[in-house]
């Protein structure tokens, strides 16, 4: 006569089965999560072409950048959302431009002037070369102690903190040095 399994010893296997499965899975889950609460990694090399700043390839540093040095910065978003409606950057894209004020540094924006301590250090236009207008802020404030304050080569033509105002200092991704500029 065979011995048939009891059902103890089925219902234990099923059992260790059971948490073998559930441990795949909740592994899984986890390492998923993690993949995604990943910070977005930062470019090494960026070309840029547009007017802001010299045309050519430069490396993203991970020098604290200082006042006067060019950047690499993420717009907020809806100075992305309106660079890309536009057709002036797309969303996706960071910006390249010229750390011009600090945390705590005064900055005023009156009628076309912009002006940082005591010096007018740009111009303001009222429409882009397509006859849009351009937004524009008004006021004369310190920075907080997490801004800063862009502005790009091209004269009156850079879409920069002139039009937009500060931006949190978190969004610079690091100083551009160049490598190769026109």
């Amino acid at each position: 006569m065979s011995q048939r399994p009891s059902i103890h010893l089925i219902g234990s296997r099923l059992r260790r089965v059971q948490a073998r499965k559930a441990i795949v899975i909740a592994a899984i889950g986890l390492s998923l999560t993690g993949f995604t609460a990943l910070p977005k990694p930062s470019p090494l090399l960026v070309w840029n072409a547009s007017a802001s700043a010299p045309v050519g390839l430069y490396r993203v540093g991970s020098a604290t950048p200082a006042r006067g040095d060019l950047v690499l910065a993420r717009p907020p978003g809806f100075v992305a959302y309106l660079a890309d409606q536009r057709g002036y950057l797309p969303r996706n894209i960071p910006l390249v431009k010229r750390l011009a004020a600090l945390p705590d540094e005064h900055v005023c924006a009156f009628t076309n002037a912009i002006i940082i301590g005591d010096e007018i250090v740009a111009r303001r236009l009222k429409i882009d070369t397509q006859g849009r207008p351009l937004p524009w802020w008004n006021g004369c404030r310190a920075l907080a102690h997490d801004e800063v304050f862009l502005l790009g080569n091209a004269k009156n033509h850079s879409f920069d903190s002139r039009y937009f105002g500060p931006v949190p200092a978190e969004n610079i991704i690091g100083r551009l040095v160049p490598l190769w500029t026109e």
